[in-house]
């Protein structure tokens, strides 16, 4: 260990837990001090550490920063004793379990200054992150819509929500950080088909503020798994498979018709040339964890914060709502996207 080395915490030793302890052990300038769960350590993710009891003897080890993997009903209660002790923390997704926690927790690390993020770790995929830097770039021209395709089989790790608060989340994240625009309405339908409460398959349809249309199918009912991300526009399609990690590009040729004057108007694109790109496949909560390192550190550009957290929470209500209601639901925005995460340079 450093004498610079951030002291770091983690509270929750569950199924995500037990990678996060994994990534602590292994970030370089971070050193795990201590880890908390009150039923104890169920993976063996913590060898050698003291298994504390909860949040507050987690604050007394002296730590610099704290990653939150306790389940989504307990967030607000560990986040907000955090914000007060003054530690940075990165929360698991999502942010809260609704609207009214969700703010209470923003405002609390907004107000106190800290630097506060929530683990949605599919904008750390290498396929994910490359799609974005080339959107941003203009590879695509004019963005037209955003799907994703999120189903698999049942996590047994669930226990407190459905589909849209575990799952869906994702991908109401990513398309809005993607497109770098929020959801301005949503319309869906769900359904329950495994005997539980809460939803297990649900289809999406929206607006983002910026026009671009979005759709996602998603559930934990498929006797396979797939995690697609496409987005499509004028010069041509970028297709994501997060599994692998693979990014491929299917260009629109703009072949040239010989159809008749009155029909020229009517000509749609056609099949040009694919591209799949080799890229770097580092684990995505490894980049995640560097990511948050370096924003307690003072730089905050690459983690996803709990503002924008926040209107990721407010789009999932609205989904609920909206299937609920069987209405489209308008979504008021309250997250400016542009501005910049806390620093805490003097960590």
């Amino acid at each position: 260990m450093s004498t610079t080395d951030l002291r770091a915490g983690l509270i929750g030793l569950g199924m995500m837990g037990r990678h996060h302890a994994r990534n602590l052990m292994a970030t370089e300038g971070v050193e795990l001090v201590a880890v908390a769960d009150a039923y104890g350590d169920p993976h063996g993710a913590a060898p050698g550490y003291e298994i504390l009891p909860d949040v507050d003897a987690l604050i007394a080890a002296g730590i610099d920063y704290a990653v939150v993997a306790v389940p989504t009903q307990f967030h607000r209660d560990v986040a907000l004793r955090l914000a007060e002790a003054g530690v940075h923390t990165l929360v698991e997704k999502p942010l809260a379990f609704d609207i009214g926690e969700a703010e209470e927790i923003t405002a609390a690390f907004e107000g106190a200054g800290l630097v506060g993020a929530v683990g949605y770790i599919e904008r750390y995929n290498p396929a994910l992150q490359a799609m974005r830097r080339r959107i941003a770039d203009g590879q695509l021209g004019e963005i037209y819509q955003i799907s994703t395709r999120r189903q698999g089989g049942f996590p047994a790790r669930i226990a407190d929500v459905g589909v849209v608060k575990d799952l869906a989340t994702h991908d109401l994240d990513l398309t809005a950080w993607v497109a770098q625009s929020p959801y301005a309405s949503v319309g869906a339908t769900s359904t329950r088909r495994s005997g539980r409460e809460d939803e297990d398959m649900v289809s999406i349809a929206g607006r983002l503020a910026d026009g671009t249309i979005t759709s996602h199918l998603v559930n934990w009912l498929s006797p396979y798994k797939e995690r697609i991300t496409v987005v499509t526009g004028e010069n041509g399609a970028l297709v994501a498979d997060t599994i692998n990690a693979d990014l491929t590009f299917h260009a629109n040729a703009e072949a040239a018709t010989n159809l008749w004057e009155s029909m020229a108007s009517f000509r749609g694109v056609s099949e040009g040339d694919s591209i799949t790109y080799a890229l770097q496949r580092t684990e995505p909560l490894r980049s995640e964890h560097e990511a948050f390192r370096d924003a307690v550190r003072g730089d905050g550009s690459n983690i996803v914060t709990m503002r924008e957290g926040l209107h990721t929470v407010r789009t999932v209500e609205a989904v609920l709502q909206s299937a609920r209601e069987d209405v489209v639901v308008a979504i008021e925005d309250s997250t400016d996207r542009s501005a910049p995460a806390p620093a805490a340079s003097d960590a």
